[in-house]
């Protein structure tokens, strides 16, 4: 029996900066396949590749001293093939983006409700007042308050998570199949954080929309995702069910990210167990395993020869030489 293709699937991945002195390695042969209705978190510390691969599904890295290698494919359409027309038409209407700071990616010099408006009509058509309905309609949804009025608003006008909720409106305007959110909550104070987290959730519910998920706060992978992909030094170490990861984590990276929160059951005065050393530098990776350098685990192999994913669980892997130490970890 045929099984249908992913909603997104990304093969063999490569983006590498040319602009400096040194080609910088960003994304090293990613594979990430994503369903419809899913979503998937991706995890890792700053410098890991997490945004320049979400941003390579929109190609909104820079081309001219960008060099992308390998597939990425949405709805069975190969983005890196895409012209610019096309490419314009995609974004937004096929896959569309939540920025991390969203005074950076509104237009100042618009109101919000014209900022929505205008996209609905470019990707839809229709007339500009009918684009405004449903720009009220969203800002409804996300749960804006007097939203009439805040439709007349400058995005310097909101706060903070109301200019988030209205970026999710305006992500949200033309019905996309795949949602990106880069770090949407990394601005936001604790309280707001959560509202956007669940806010996020239950529109993906509700559109049935499928969502990737970048962030480096494991607790917000937990809200949000249905499987998790683990990424270090422009790689997946790890994926899985974010069920298995919390209590199975079997790359010594994400061993070492759980270990490194602060929990409700670590005593008064604790230190937490952090990672040694730094994250490597992209323009100068090290051989083999980039983790390597810093795991207790490490042996004279890793440094030889990249290693390759291993099936740890039903639909969980590892890229480690090492799981059979890991398990007991």
């Amino acid at each position: 029996m045929l099984t249908a293709p992913p909603l997104v699937d990304i093969q063999d991945l490569k983006v590498t900066f040319t602009g400096g002195p040194k080609p910088i390695c960003a994304v090293n042969g990613v594979d990430l396949a994503l369903e419809r209705g899913e979503t998937l978190a991706i995890l890792g510390e700053s410098g890991s590749g997490k945004s320049v691969t979400l941003r390579a599904l929109l190609r909104l890295n820079p081309e001219k001293r960008t060099k992308v290698d390998g597939r990425i494919a949405v709805g069975g359409e190969d983005v890196l093939a895409l012209k610019p027309r096309e490419l314009q038409a995609f974004r937004g209407r096929t896959v569309s983006m939540i920025f991390q700071e969203p005074a950076l990616a509104l237009d100042p010099v618009y109101t919000l409700g014209h900022q929505i408006a205008e996209t609905i009509v470019k990707h839809n058509g229709g007339s500009y007042a009918d684009a405004k309905a449903k720009a009220l309609d969203l800002f409804e949804r996300v749960r804006i308050p007097s939203p009439e009025r805040r439709l007349e608003n400058y995005p310097h006008e909101m706060s903070g998570g109301m200019r988030q909720r209205a970026m999710i409106a305006l992500a949200l305007a033309c019905n996309p199949k795949v949602l990106l959110a880069d770090e949407p909550t990394t601005a936001l104070d604790a309280t707001v954080q959560i509202q956007i987290l669940l806010l996020i959730r239950e529109l993906q519910r509700e559109f049935g929309i499928a969502v990737i998920f970048v962030t480096h706060d494991i607790g917000v992978a937990v809200e949000v995702a249905d499987r998790v992909a683990v990424m270090y030094g422009g790689r997946i170490v790890e994926t899985g069910p974010i069920r298995d990861i919390i209590r199975r984590p079997r790359h010594p990276y994400t061993i070492g990210l759980l270990k490194s929160r602060a929990h409700d059951a670590m005593a008064k005065g604790t230190r937490l167990d952090a990672i040694p050393g730094s994250p490597p530098d992209l323009a100068n990776l090290p051989p083999g395993c980039s983790f390597a350098p810093r795991c207790k685990l490490g042996t004279p192999a890793c440094t030889e020869a990249v290693p390759e994913p291993v099936a740890v669980g039903e639909g969980h892997e590892a890229r480690c030489f090492r799981t059979d130490q890991t398990a007991a970890a």
